[in-house]
């Protein structure tokens, strides 16, 4: 192992010690630099400890709150080099999230993430860890929630056309496609009124 260079150690430590004495610059510390970064590196630290974002939303953010553009990218790319934010991480963990919690559809998860301005490659990533299968769970779930409100058996065709959209309405607002959510409705909304029918 190679031995630390004394004449080194000795000018880190000379610095070191100016630098807590308050003397301004040195060559190692720029004192006016640091003062520039300390308020932005605060702030972004403050907004990640409430909860993950992505670079692009971090800095509309700092942006936003009056700091220099050129500093605030200083410190996202230290937050990025110390891996306080990442991307690709930041979509993984967001789409694995809200399509369990609220039974978004990749389509709606991918709209939020291009929001967020997370890059196209990292979207694809993420949202690669959703299988068509999910999908199909996720849009049943959220089409069984639904029909469970339904508390009689529509009189006619005319109300149940009307519950059914009800019902199909909710997958749409998710994102799911309208073909998937007219089949999956229809099938749940039956096997609801069929569960009445039954009591």
């Amino acid at each position: 192992m190679a031995q630390p260079d004394p004449e080194k150690l000795e000018r880190l430590q000379a610095a070191l010690a100016a630098y807590a004495r308050g003397e301004g610059s040195s060559e190692l510390f720029d004192r006016t630099r640091e003062e520039a970064l300390a308020p932005v590196r605060k702030r972004a630290l403050g907004l990640l400890d409430q909860r993950a974002r992505s670079r692009s939303e971090l800095r509309e953010r700092l942006v936003r709150a009056e700091f220099e553009p050129q500093v605030v990218e200083e410190v996202l790319d230290e937050l990025e080099r110390n891996r306080l934010i990442n991307d690709a991480a930041f979509a993984h963990e967001w789409v694995r999230q809200r399509a369990k919690r609220r039974g978004k559809s990749s389509r709606a998860l991918d709209r939020e993430l291009v929001q967020k301005g997370v890059g196209r490659a990292d979207r694809a990533d993420a949202l690669a860890q959703l299988s068509e299968e999910d999908e199909e769970h996720t849009a049943r779930e959220v089409a069984e929630k639904k029909a469970r409100q339904v508390k009689r058996v529509p009189a006619d065709r005319s109300e149940y056309n009307k519950v059914l959209r009800r019902v199909v309405g909710a997958m749409a607002r998710r994102g799911f496609p309208e073909g998937m959510a007219l089949a999956i409705g229809r099938e749940v909304l039956d096997a609801r009124l069929e569960e009445l029918q039954d009591s």
